[in-house]
């Protein structure tokens, strides 16, 4: 159960604009103080129209103009200076939590919904910082006037004050009881509207499967359910305010009959003054609109208390992988690669590694054969920590992995994925992704070597042709020859080759694999391929199966044995097919 308020963990955000925020502050005093004059300009006014001078009506007149005007620029102070803070807030916590999302290991993304990490980093965020806002000088500025509007009152006549605030404490009952409720009902809502958010992220990334199976009708209905709930959700909410709004009104009523009626009372008893009742009358004038600000702040402040949470959730999510305090920077190295005893499992009581162990030395070729499920992909993920493994070790050159930075690693080691990834931007940023300045010479090198200048030096813009999001109007040949381009760049000693081609069409493919054995020349290669070309010039094929290596050697060595590579190469062979 939370005790605290999750709010205290945007204080480290805000604090650093204590600047913008004392010059804030300095203009909601001033706003203040001079609200707190209206009431007495109003008194004097009423006064001297009663005698029937009009010199004196305008003079109090004029100044009430001025102390409207002075009122206006404080409140535009106020506003600005606030503003201005808040918003620096927001993009301190933005850039934090995205910098923390990107630590955390491929797991957490691998379980966690696209959408809702979206909608968090931007509606949730904003939705505080419009509320930090408004408390920062709303508030502050409702609640002291408050507190020197009452004052004020109670210098007038205590009386007729003590009277008018005789339900303030039960206006103050309802109102938490209210925000308590909201409280819990936005929490709702908000879920909601992430699965809302997840869902269209999800449909729109794959509507190519969507039309291909006309399954248009069924995601409109599975889109109508979760827009009902989330419509029904955000319902309940509003209905609870619709609800607060009148109650809270009708005691607001009451307060003002009572003072009108004990009002006339004291004026009877000469107690009191009319000028001095029209002030009093004017500051109780002034003092509502506090108060129902104050009610609404409340209601959205607890409302996004709920996307306080949402948002320090994700904060509070630990990386499995973990870079050490002390880490090394890994030198340039040679390639030679060695899992030592490592086990492996993404649950506990699942295992995908048992107790594995291999050695590749600098430069050669190591082929991975196996089923699907046998941890061929599992075991290179271990090489740039994309995992840890919880038994074993893993050298580079004779160096634990683990004692060195992610960074350092991840740079010498090339990756060249079944599903290429691209970015909105240029050929020639996505090749050189992650590097801030480009250097074409390299780029177009890297190209070359992949199979890649020619097709892009066929488009108008060459290198800054623009790639649109996921690279649709590429081929699956084209985005295969630029991530290539994009791990040769690296210039990195260890590759990682994910079945490259086994998506492609023979013409392209052909391609890749020549750009390929370009690649893999002079360096140590992890290659999980079904192409038989590939696998039989391989140094070493290793053969797994549930996590373990059963078989190792050369293709020919293997064949020899008549084992269980042996099984897969006869299959494949009598398919009269080059693939495992």
């Amino acid at each position: 159960m939370k005790t605290r308020s999750s709010w205290w963990q945007i204080l480290p955000y805000l604090w650093p604009q204590w600047p913008l925020l004392v010059k804030g502050f300095i203009c909601i005093l001033g706003f203040v103080l001079v609200t707190l004059c209206l009431p007495f300009l109003a008194g004097q006014v009423s006064l001297y129209m009663g005698q029937g001078k009009v010199e004196q009506v305008a003079y109090w007149l004029g100044l009430g103009t001025l102390a409207f005007f002075l009122r206006g620029i404080f409140q535009y102070g106020q506003n600005i200076f606030m503003i201005n803070a808040s918003l620096e807030m927001v993009l301190n916590v933005r850039n934090a939590v995205y910098a923390h999302l990107h630590r955390l290991g491929l797991d957490y993304f691998e379980t966690t919904k696209t959408g809702d990490l979206t909608y968090r980093l931007t509606e949730d965020i904003d939705k505080v910082g419009e509320v930090v806002d408004k408390l920062s000088h709303q508030f502050v500025s409702n609640a002291l006037q408050l507190i020197v509007i009452p004052a004020y009152m109670f210098y007038l006549n205590w009386q007729l004050t003590i009277a008018s605030l005789i339900l303030a404490p039960l206006m103050a009952t309802l109102v938490s009881q209210f925000g308590e409720k909201l409280l819990i009902l936005s929490r709702r809502s908000q879920n909601q509207i992430s699965n809302l958010s997840a869902l269209l992220t999800e449909i729109f990334s794959g509507i190519r499967v969507v039309k291909a199976f006309a399954a248009q009708d069924y995601e409109v209905k599975r889109f109508n359910q979760e827009a009902k709930q989330n419509r029904n959700a955000r319902y309940r909410a509003e209905k609870l305010k619709a609800t607060q709004y009148p109650v809270v009104g009708f005691l607001e009523a009451i307060s003002i009959m009572s003072l009108f009626l004990i009002g006339g009372w004291q004026i009877s008893q000469g107690n009191l003054r009319s000028e001095e009742f029209v002030s009093y009358l004017a500051a109780v004038a002034i003092l509502l609109h506090p108060i129902d600000l104050m009610t609404s702040n409340y209601n959205e402040f607890k409302q996004a208390e709920a996307s306080v949470d949402r948002i320090f959730e994700l904060m509070a999510e630990q990386p499995t992988v973990i870079e050490k305090d002390n880490a090394l920077t890994l030198p340039h190295v040679t390639g030679k690669v060695e899992y030592s005893q490592v086990s492996f499992a993404y649950k506990p009581d699942q295992p995908v590694l048992r107790n594995l162990s291999l050695l590749a030395e600098p430069g050669q070729i190591i082929a991975l054969v196996g089923s699907s499920g046998a941890g061929k992909t599992t075991l290179v993920n271990l090489l740039p920590r994309f995992y840890d493994p919880q038994d074993g070790e893993i050298l580079i050159d004779g160096i634990d992995i683990k004692d060195v930075s992610l960074t350092s690693l991840r740079r010498q080691i090339g990756i060249v994925p079944q599903e290429t990834t691209l970015f909105s931007g240029t050929i020639a940023q996505n090749i050189a992704y992650g590097q801030e300045e480009l250097d074409y010479p390299a780029i177009e090198k890297a190209a070359k070597i992949a199979n890649a200048h020619s097709f892009i030096m066929g488009f108008s813009q060459g290198y800054h042709t623009w790639v649109g999001e996921r690279g649709v109007n590429l081929s699956g040949g084209q985005k295969q020859r630029i991530a290539i381009a994009r791990a040769v760049l690296l210039n990195p000693r260890i590759m990682i080759l994910d079945e490259a081609t086994s998506a492609l069409d023979s013409e392209s493919e052909a391609l890749v694999q020549e750009a390929l054995e370009r690649v893999m020349e002079n360096r140590t290669v992890f290659v999980i391929a079904h192409r038989l070309s590939t696998v039989r010039r391989a140094d070493c094929i290793l053969v797994l199966e549930k996590g373990q290596v059963v078989e190792s050697g050369t293709h020919h060595e293997l064949l020899e044995k008549e084992g269980r590579y042996a099984q897969f190469y006869k299959q494949q062979y009598t398919k009269g097919s080059e693939e495992f």
